[in-house]
């Protein structure tokens, strides 16, 4: 490759793969100095300067001026420990003042003497020293173009391929890079065939040695939460808004929703004509069951709400400073209200922030007749 050869294909690779040619210039420059050090065993400092107009090569060696040689120093510890600490600058690349003055007079020290020392055949190494930097830099700008692709988008929700599976975990296929969705984020019971589309919901995104690693999950609350955002109209353009979203995979969700505008009904709109838009959202969540709650800015009304689908609830806000409630229910809500493992009252409780305790009116009373008794 001579030098308009290699300008040529640096030029095409920095269009092409959209990488600052100062960039891929710099590299090279450092990669042909290590390389030069390590074919011609060189121990002096060099230097390599590549013209970005013309591509020509030039090796120097350069001398650092010192006014005494700098071998390191020892340094001795209480204990007799001897720690060698290695010069600042390698021995054979100093030159003593009084010497360098002898080949440039108005030299000081800490300033540098050049000699060009290009190898006849330095071509070959750079050639191939070359195409391992530019395909390095190809990567590395692969890898940064993904990564600002997608850090804007964690906490989003996307549509990719089902493209592997291994023991642990399945491979998404996002388009320029593929996404990790761990088996346990998934909807438990859920099956998912290979190279058929699954939505996703993007938890991490980070650049790592190896490239950017992308975390994936259909587990995720914020996942049902960008469902509703993908159905629903009227969360986007603010009609409705969506206060909360709390989640139980696999069993049970719980979102709540208000309207600024009175008449509006946020729950209706969520469930769409006839349950369309509602039963959308059920179908890709492998049916999960989701409480529509309307949010009210009276922590007892949204704790009656948030304990949907029991009714004929009655709250009382025991102590709004630890934020205690209890909730009263009769005997046929009892077991609604608390929820198959007790799912339905922690969904409230995390929704709505309190600390819930549901007691049906009977055992109130049996409560109140020990106290009497006692």
């Amino acid at each position: 490759m001579n030098a308009k050869e290699f300008l040529k294909a640096l030029d095409s690779i920095v269009e092409e793969k959209n990488i600052s040619k100062d960039v891929v210039l710099e590299a090279m420059e450092m990669a042909l100095a290590t390389a030069y050090k390590k074919n011609f065993d060189s121990k002096t400092n060099v230097r390599v300067d590549i013209n970005p107009n013309t591509g020509e090569i030039k090796v120097f060696s350069y001398l650092v001026v010192v006014d005494d040689y700098d071998d390191g120093e020892e340094i001795v510890d209480e204990e007799g420990n001897v720690t060698r600490i290695p010069p600042k600058i390698n021995v054979d690349a100093q030159i003593l003042l009084e010497e360098a003055k002898e080949i440039v007079p108005d030299i000081n020290v800490g300033e540098t003497i050049e000699t060009e020392i290009t190898p006849k055949d330095f071509g070959r190494v750079a050639t191939s020293t070359a195409k391992q930097v530019i395909n390095q830099k190809i990567r590395e700008a692969e890898r940064n173009s993904i990564i600002a692709e997608f850090e804007g988008k964690e906490g989003e929700m996307m549509v990719g391929l089902l493209a592997m599976e291994d023991s642990k975990n399945y491979y998404v296929d996002l388009g320029r890079t593929r996404g990790i969705l761990p088996k346990g984020e998934m909807i438990p019971d859920e099956e998912l065939k290979m190279g058929s589309s699954v939505k996703v919901y993007i938890t991490k995104v980070e650049a790592t040695t190896k490239g950017p690693l992308i975390l994936l999950s259909r587990k995720h609350y914020g996942f049902v939460r960008r469902l509703f955002e993908t159905e629903i109209p009227e969360l986007v353009d603010g009609t409705i808004k969506l206060y909360s979203c709390v989640r139980e995979a696999g069993i049970r969700s719980k979102v709540a929703v208000y309207s600024d505008n009175e008449k509006v009904d946020p729950i209706g709109a969520c469930i769409g004509e006839r349950g369309s838009r509602i039963g959308s959202i059920l179908k890709e969540l492998n049916g999960e069951r989701v409480d529509l709650i309307l949010y009210n800015e009276d922590p007892a009304e949204f704790i009656k709400n948030a304990l949907s689908p029991a009714k004929d609830v009655i709250v009382n806000i025991t102590d709004p400073i630890k934020r205690e409630a209890l909730a009263i229910v009769n005997d046929a809500n009892l077991s609604l209200a608390i929820g198959k493992k007790g799912s339905n009252i922690k969904l409230a409780s995390r929704m709505t922030k309190y600390k819930i305790e549901v007691k049906t009116l009977n055992q109130i009373n049996e409560e109140g007749n020990k106290e009497e008794q006692k």
